[in-house]
């Protein structure tokens, strides 16, 4: 019997190395991986990755020479020291707008919030606004009014406004471009989009309803299909208005003037001086805004790159100039825009670089000429998808990578599986069954047992004579024999090895645990035969049951320590009633932060606030209103400021704040000033309202003093001036 055994096994060997020709393994792994990945991706955790890569083919792109039709007059550093103050006059503005009218731009754009005068020159400026009716002013949308930074009266009556509303991904970075919002009904459209369709006009290029879909827009040759939430790497983001996907380009430097790379730029200061050639002006778009680094007007696109260790933004001013630009060669046909493939034909493309990657494996079986075919396949999924890119698409690289190793390495294993059964099976020949000392048994289609070995009928207790054309319920308890009887068929329908701890008695009537490995082997003839290999358990897991419950006890206590460290370390740093950093807190950062200022020589603020009207409010509606005013004012002292900077409760109705790195004195009266604005906002309190103010004194290092204790009393000291100066206000020490 066993050498027929033996023959049997030898004849399988051939059959599974002959089957390596199917297709169904393949199939089946490439669907797997796929789905995993269609999984992984609709939960949004390729989004990051996805976006990433999309930045790479942004950086990678080859260099574009910008059209001579938009010059940025950029409010730079040395232009703010020359007019010496921020926001700049109203009187400058109206200057400067005269001067560039003089040269005749197609279209000019302000890109500088004007919402309040800011004199002298108002009137000036307003009668500017007036007779300029290629100027588009800028405002800034909100669903809440109070967020909503209105555009100037004038402009905003004649229709040239648009919003410079931004869409930030998950990572911070803006790679859409919205060109309608509808807020209450009410229709804007975007200042790039507004300046684009300035440009246009004169070429006779007018946007309308595209003709094979009129919820789209079309403007002159292109239509700009709307952005949707799943669109290219996005996950259910949020498509509001009409966005578009921007395919921004990367500009290099020009060839007649090495100099000017990118837009071209020129400061205020040159222009009110007259050093400005007319011709950067004439019949182009004019754009009118701030690249100061003291203004922090910078946001992060795909081009953002690190410069010395930092994230290199753009300014708000060039942003615009990009969309507008990417508006108008879309328009004339110049550059294509960011289209997705529809998700079917996505999903298409994943499940066959799946399935590539699943029989680039299974064909070859050979691990050199693998490992070339994977690199040569990966090198060529990427060039497609930057080919593309280059030509307007935007295609699930990610994804499609994920998948094709994905096939790869599941074939690798299951071949690897194989293989390690094909060598079990010839060990197998050159032994016989009854030389292993594990229990084996071979049983049959009808789950009879057709062999087994010495070791296994010493484990049941019967002899093998007994055993032989026999099953499971003719000498175990029926609970035992279904169980063992419904996983020997899940083998036989599966094909594939299967490794279970079962409960097994004996003919004594003796439990053992037992971990029984069952496979299937084929015969020439196509017969199936199921081999287990049976393993005692017993005493294994009873020490991992032991060890178990030891690591849970131990796991537990440590647990609970660690809570009641993180408890006691919270409560020793942190006020218990506003949540907000104590005095201990707040002392060791101020000595930290003293200490980083001195080293990068950086100015730092010490902030001593105390509220006006408290006691009124704890004597009129108790101390749970008081409590609950001050937990207020914490959360809005919190909301107010940076993250780098600190806000902590010294006690009763008295806080301090820490303002690190700060550029100027301006700054920090900046902050104060906004700080007591929002102070003084009503506080609600049940149905009752309460209204305070706060006393501010100021000390600023290393101005006031280098000495932290010097800092707090001088602050400390100015906020009792501030006090009996009318309160609600803030004085410097």
């Amino acid at each position: 019997m066993s050498e027929q055994l033996s023959k049997n096994i030898f004849r399988s060997w051939l059959q599974l190395k002959q089957s390596f020709a199917g297709r169904k393994r393949e199939l089946i792994t490439a669907s797997s991986v796929a789905i995993f990945i269609f999984i992984l991706r609709y939960f949004g955790l390729l989004q990051y990755i996805e976006l990433a890569v999309l930045d790479q083919f942004f950086s990678l792109r080859p260099a574009e020479v910008p059209k001579d039709r938009i010059t940025l007059v950029v409010i730079d550093e040395p232009s703010l020291r020359q007019i010496g103050s921020w926001p700049i006059q109203d009187k400058v503005l109206a200057k400067l707008i005269k001067k560039i009218k003089l040269h005749k731009p197609r279209a000019m754009g302000l890109h500088l919030y004007r919402d309040l005068p800011v004199k002298p020159g108002h009137q000036q400026l307003q009668q500017v606004y007036q007779s300029t009716p290629n100027l588009i002013g800028v405002e800034l949308l909100a669903i809440q009014s109070n967020a909503r930074v209105l555009p100037p009266p004038i402009l905003s009556q004649r229709h040239q406004v648009g919003f410079n509303n931004l869409l930030y991904d998950i990572d911070g970075k803006v790679r859409r471009n919205s060109l309608y919002w509808h807020i209450n009904k009410q229709r804007h459209e975007s200042f790039a989009f507004k300046l684009a369709k300035l440009y246009l006009a004169k070429e006779g290029i007018k946007p309308h309803p595209a003709a094979n879909n009129h919820r789209s827009l079309q403007l002159g040759k292109t239509v700009f299909r709307r952005f949707q939430p799943n669109d290219g790497g996005y996950v259910k983001e949020d498509n509001r208005g009409y966005q578009i996907l921007s395919n921004f380009p990367k500009y290099g430097c020009r060839k007649s003037d090495p100099g000017t790379c990118g837009f071209r730029k020129v400061s205020l200061r040159d222009v009110l001086a007259n050093k400005v050639p007319g011709q950067f002006f004439q019949d182009r778009i004019v754009l009118i805004g701030s690249t100061a680094t003291s203004i922090q007007d910078f946001v992060l696109t795909p081009n953002s790159n690190m410069v010395m260790g930092k994230v290199k933004g753009m300014t708000g001013v060039e942003l615009q100039a990009y969309f507008i630009s990417e508006l108008i060669s879309a328009a004339r046909k110049e550059r294509p825009l960011l289209k997705v493939w529809p998700e079917p034909m996505e999903w298409l493309w994943i499940f066959g670089w799946a399935y590539l990657g699943a029989i680039t494996i299974w064909q070859i079986q050979n691990l050199s000429t693998s490992t070339f075919r994977i690199i040569f396949s990966s090198c060529l999924l990427t060039s497609s998808a930057y080919i593309a890119f280059i030509l307007g698409w935007w295609l699930p690289l990610v994804p499609a990578f994920l998948t094709f190793c994905g096939s790869a390495v599941a074939i690798t294993y299951q071949i690897n599986q194989i293989q390690l059964g094909l060598q079990r099976s010839k060990e197998f020949l050159d032994e016989l069954i009854n030389t292993i000392p594990d229990p084996i048994f071979v049983k049959n289609e009808n789950h009879q047992w057709i062999v087994v070995n010495d070791a296994y009928c010493q484990l049941i207790g019967y002899p093998k004579i007994d055993l032989l054309e026999r099953s499971d319920y003719d000498f175990f308890p029926k609970q035992e024999a279904d169980i063992f009887r419904a996983r020997d068929k899940l083998v036989f329908q599966n094909q594939c090895p299967q490794e279970d701890e079962e409960e097994f008695t004996n003919a004594t009537g003796q439990t053992y645990l037992i971990a029984t490995k069952r496979s299937l082997h084929k015969d020439a003839a196509g017969n199936l035969f199921l081999i287990g290999i049976i393993r005692d358990i017993t005493e294994r897991k009873l020490r991992e049951e032991n060890l178990k419950r030891k690591a849970d006890e131990l796991f537990r206590s440590n647990y609970e320590l660690k809570a009641q460290e993180d408890r006691l370390r919270y409560l020793a740093y942190h006020d218990p009633l506003t949540g907000l950093p104590n005095r201990k807190y707040f002392l060791e950062q101020l000595q930290e932060s003293l200490e980083w200022s001195a080293q990068n020589k950086s100015l730092l603020a010490v902030l001593f606030i105390d509220l006006d009207g408290f006691k009124q409010v704890n004597d009129t509606f108790g101390h749970e209103m008081g409590d609950r005013l001050l937990v207020t004012v914490a959360q809005r002292l919190k909301n107010t400021l940076r993250t780098s900077d600190t806000v902590s409760r010294l006690g009763g109705d008295e806080f301090t704040i820490i303002l690190r790195s700060i550029p100027d004195v301006e700054i920090v009266t900046q902050v104060a000033e906004k700080i007591l604005s929002v102070i003084t906002k009503p506080i609600i309190l049940d149905k009752n309202t309460a209204t305070i103010s706060g006393s501010i004194g100021i000390s600023i290092y290393p101005v006031n003093s280098i000495n932290a204790d010097i800092l707090i009393q001088q602050a400390d000291a100015a906020m009792y001036r501030a006090k009996h100066s009318g309160k609600n206000c803030l004085e410097f020490a």
